[in-house]
């Protein structure tokens, strides 16, 4: 068995960012970004660790400007490539984040709010000189399933910086002293990486309110850490937006709550906002729905969260793989192709699903394409998952810290 060495892997890293620099010159940006990315790949977990003896502090910040620089190729030209290794992508490693904020239904003034605080700085450094200065926190809070992880990496999608992920899990340690150092190293990778982005999902389980009969000293240790980390963030000049998201915004320590610049609502989507909604999850599956079905669709959802309208989305595109399974009688297209139809069809042929794979005509059977029918059928059992009593709490806290309050 071949052992490779801390140091060959970083001669094979450095070897790839002179080749990706080479076909970056010659713009030929997909090759540079996947040798980019290669180079990181073998750089791996090595580039985040302080006290790591096998990576010069020079180099380290040398290969985060390679990964910037591949983040922007990404960006400018929507190319998909390789990942940094597992290894860097867990705990607080850098991930990767391929959503959209057109794909966002309804909740404009929170995209405006997300681009005015992480878009335009970057597009226009120059319109914050003085005390002009852009949002550096910024929380995201609503009832659960309307939107608020898939915003904040929709946003890092769109701006191409770099994108930390974390939950309590990435940071609660066993170890008196871990987890502090864990947050402290976060904020300082999202300083050396920037432009960046930390997104805190469920920050309410690293951010109760202090003082209460179950808190204990380590977890009083992880909230101030984190409370001197945001204040610095908010202090300081580099490009590092805070997102946090709660789906219980009362639990919030309130001087946590006071450290974020904007406080956003993320309500349930409207009318218009549903529609939106079932048109992307149906996506380019075959389909013969109207624009009058998904305004019906949309009018039968009231009360729907984004995930509730996903998981019927989900739900409904398997009826066809339903009938197709049950189905006893299939007719031939012109093409050739094998579909499922009632016995009274002309062409209608007396065979089940499992006659025509023996036959070998797997690859000839069609799926019929998804009718109005299906999703009737599909919601006439699906109920929402928010109810009124959760809608109260989130429209109370609005109207007393909310930004739109």
């Amino acid at each position: 068995m071949t052992t490779v060495t801390t140091g060959e892997l970083l001669e094979l890293a450095e070897k790839n960012v002179k080749l990706a620099v080479v076909e970056d010159m010659a713009e030929q940006f997909e090759e540079a970004y996947k040798l980019y990315m290669k180079a990181l790949e073998y750089a791996g977990i090595y580039l985040f660790y302080e006290n790591n003896p096998w990576l010069k502090k020079q180099n380290r910040q040398s290969f985060l400007g390679h990964y910037r620089r591949a983040t922007k190729i990404r960006g400018r030209h929507h190319l998909h490539g390789p990942s940094l290794s597992k290894r860097a992508e867990s705990g607080l490693g850098l991930t990767e984040s391929n959503a959209k904020l057109s794909d966002v239904g309804g909740l404009q003034a929170c995209k405006d709010v997300l681009v005015e605080a992480a878009i335009v700085p970057i597009q226009n450094p120059q319109f914050f000189t003085g005390k002009r200065q852009p949002w550096k926190a910024i929380l995201l809070y609503g009832p659960p399933g309307t939107g608020k992880t898939y915003l904040a990496n929709a946003i890092a999608t769109e701006t191409g910086s770099t994108f930390f992920s974390v939950s309590a899990s990435d940071i609660v340690s066993k170890w008196m002293g871990e987890s502090e150092k864990q947050v402290s190293i976060l904020f300082q990778r999202a300083r050396d990486a920037a432009p960046s982005i930390i997104f805190i999902d469920e920050i309410d389980s690293l951010c109760g309110s202090r003082g209460e009969n179950d808190e204990n000293e380590a977890s009083r240790r992880i909230k101030t850490e984190l409370l001197v980390q945001m204040q610095g963030v908010c202090n300081d000049e580099t490009n590092v937006l805070v997102l946090a998201a709660t789906n219980t915004p009362y639990a919030l320590d309130q001087a946590m709550r006071r450290r974020f610049d904007k406080r956003i609502y993320v309500p349930l989507p409207d009318l218009k906002a549903r529609e939106h909604i079932f048109k992307v999850h149906i996506g380019d599956t075959p389909h013969n729905l109207t624009e009058t079905d998904f305004e019906h669709l949309a009018r039968r959802t009231q009360g729907f969260s984004g995930s509730d309208i996903f998981y019927c989305v989900k739900d409904a595109l398997y009826q066809p793989v339903r009938a197709t399974l049950n189905a006893q009688f299939f007719r031939k297209t012109s093409k050739g192709k094998w579909v499922p139809c009632k016995r009274t069809r002309q062409g209608a042929t007396e065979i089940t699903l499992q006659e025509l794979n023996a036959q070998g005509l797997a690859l000839k059977i069609q799926l019929p394409p998804n009718t109005r029918a299906d999703f009737d059928k599909m919601l006439a059992r699906q109920k929402p998952t928010v109810s009124e009593a959760d809608l109260k709490v989130h429209k109370r806290f609005n109207k007393e810290f909310g930004n739109e309050g």
